[in-house]
């Protein structure tokens, strides 16, 4: 029997209220290295919040969250260069080229060859070719694709992406399967939302759905291949 690596996020007994409505209840799992998990649910089911709160944009009112072996309340400002987010806007500078707000960010996180390491997202995701194209001007798989880049700018072992497949053509949607792909055999954990169960199975070792604040899970065996 294969040893599971060990967790890269966990989570246990997370909870979170906003006013009487408890988005979140008693959510507990955890993501190992080399691992995709996939969760799904509807508009309002709290992923976006569960998100949030691992990202430690957000609080929970119970419960707990580690990054490996670190705990965020006592390390969430310090932790979060650990982790690379997509969220449902893209957190990109309109008036910038592609190549500019990769820059940008590059100095922000101190990323080592940061010119090697643009070049190598860009191509990677094929933003290359507008690569000197203001953002203002890019369609929305495209503005997709770059914050995609951004969150991966720094190499973080944790990836956390909300909804990254909104917007994307079928073209863009084979680019994600390989780029998870790749994340995957580089040990990095991922755990992202979608709507589509097609694609949360086919991306994902294991797929759980939020319902009525709770985690439940609906697939086990991994379908991207190796």
């Amino acid at each position: 029997m294969t040893k599971r690596a060990a967790p890269l996020i966990r989570c246990e007994q997370v909870e979170k209220r906003f006013g009487h409505k408890r988005v979140l209840r008693d959510v507990s799992f955890s993501v190992a290295a080399g691992e995709v998990l996939s969760l799904l649910g509807a508009n309002g089911s709290g992923k976006t919040t569960l998100l949030r709160i691992i990202a430690s944009l957000d609080r929970p009112d119970k419960g707990e969250v580690w990054l490996g072996p670190v705990p965020l309340s006592t390390a969430a400002n310090e932790i979060r260069r650990y982790i690379g987010v997509v969220a449902h806007t893209p957190l990109l500078y309109d008036r910038l080229t592609g190549a500019e707000n990769l820059q940008f960010f590059a100095r922000l996180y101190d990323v080592k060859e940061p010119q090697r390491r643009i070049e190598l997202l860009l191509q990677t995701l094929d933003l290359w070719r507008w690569r000197d194209s203001a953002v203002r001007t890019y369609s929305r798989g495209m503005s997709q694709r770059l914050a995609i880049a951004r969150a991966l700018l720094h190499d973080p072992p944790v990836v956390l992406l909300d909804e990254p497949d909104t917007g994307l053509d079928r073209e863009s949607l084979k680019q994600m399967t390989g780029l998870i792909r790749q994340l995957r055999k580089r040990n990095r954990a991922l755990l992202l939302t979608t709507h589509s169960m097609e694609r949360a199975v086919a991306w994902a070792d294991r797929v759980v759905e939020l319902r009525a604040g709770r985690l439940h899970q609906l697939e086990g065996p991994n379908r991207i291949g190796k």
